[in-house]
């Protein structure tokens, strides 16, 4: 196929943490008419996806720091960009949380460059200017919690809690994970779209308010994983 000359460069972000599988692409869509920027973990990838005037992003789901589909929940709370999701992962539970997450098209690994190129018309074409719908769960639980992620209310075993925003922010983060423990990096990189510093105590100060609104002292809901991160457990109970 020719490439193709377009009226107005579109610009498309990838992020995608296999360099060299950026550069191919990059390679291959460039003559067609297209500006490329990437970026090789989730972290940065929310930075540029927030920070930048991208027609489309390009998104792997396994990535450093914060996963694909976390970083597309992210994105969908600021912004309706399309968005194509790029994986090795090919089983339809994958692809259904996917695209439950806000992605417009699912494309598995291996691919052929002019398969990419014809999604990436056809998503364009579609989006045109569409008015963005939140398509997300309005409602999280888990462990007796629950969370509206449309009001921003709280519920801990049917009382209501107060929370701030960003408290609200890393309990959906923790909700969504249960029973995986959630790194100091990836609720950086979703809170202050950076990496958590070796020094920073903000991260544990709001976790901190958290556990005094959430458990009783003999109940902890939210666990520390020294040196690793945070853990909501799939079921209340225990201790640190």
């Amino acid at each position: 196929m020719e490439p193709e000359e377009s009226p107005s460069s579109k610009s498309i972000l990838i992020i995608e943490d296999d360099t060299e599988l950026c550069a191919l692409m990059k390679a291959f869509l460039v003559p067609h008419g297209f500006r490329i920027e990437s970026a090789h973990d989730g972290g940065r990838g929310l930075v540029l996806a927030l920070g930048g005037e991208f027609n489309l992003i390009i998104l792997d789901v396994m990535l450093p720091v914060l996963n694909g589909f976390e970083l597309l929940r992210q994105i969908r709370k600021r912004s309706a960009i399309p968005v194509i999701m790029l994986t090795a992962r090919t089983a339809q539970s994958d692809r259904i949380a996917g695209l439950n997450s806000g992605a417009d098209d699912y494309l598995p690994k291996p691919f052929g460059p002019e398969e990419l190129l014809a999604r990436i018309r056809a998503v364009l074409r579609r989006s045109g200017n569409p008015e963005f719908v939140q398509h997300q769960v309005q409602v999280l639980q888990a462990g007796g919690m629950k969370l509206n992620l449309q009001t921003r209310e709280v519920w801990n075993n049917g009382r209501p809690v107060e929370v701030t925003s960003i408290e609200f922010d890393i309990l959906e983060l923790l909700v969504r994970a249960v029973g995986r423990v959630v790194s100091r990096d990836e609720l950086a990189a979703v809170l202050y779209q950076r990496r958590a510093t070796p020094f920073e105590r903000s991260i544990d100060v709001h976790i901190s308010h958290l556990r005094k609104k959430l458990e009783m002292r003999e109940n902890p809901r939210i666990l520390t994983i020294r040196g690793v991160g945070y853990l909501l457990p799939p079921v209340s109970g225990g201790g640190e």
